[in-house]
């Protein structure tokens, strides 16, 4: 699914991100909003990976909706 999609529906997505990434707030996922960036960004923080790995992740994770 192209980002603009999950960005648009994000509320729906919002459920899915917790699922696939626990380790993320609420809070998180309000700051996201949807933001490709930020998703990358809070994932790296709350896990302690590198960028390339979260990007990895996020674009597997957004190939399978």
């Amino acid at each position: 699914m192209n980002w603009d999609r999950i960005e648009g529906n994000w509320k729906q997505a919002a459920g899915k991100v917790k699922e696939q990434w626990g380790k993320l707030t609420d809070d998180d996922i309000t700051v996201i909003g949807g933001k490709h960036d930020q998703l990358i960004g809070r994932i790296q923080e709350r896990y302690g990976i590198a960028k390339d790995e979260a990007e990895r992740q996020v674009k597997t994770w957004a190939g399978q909706l």
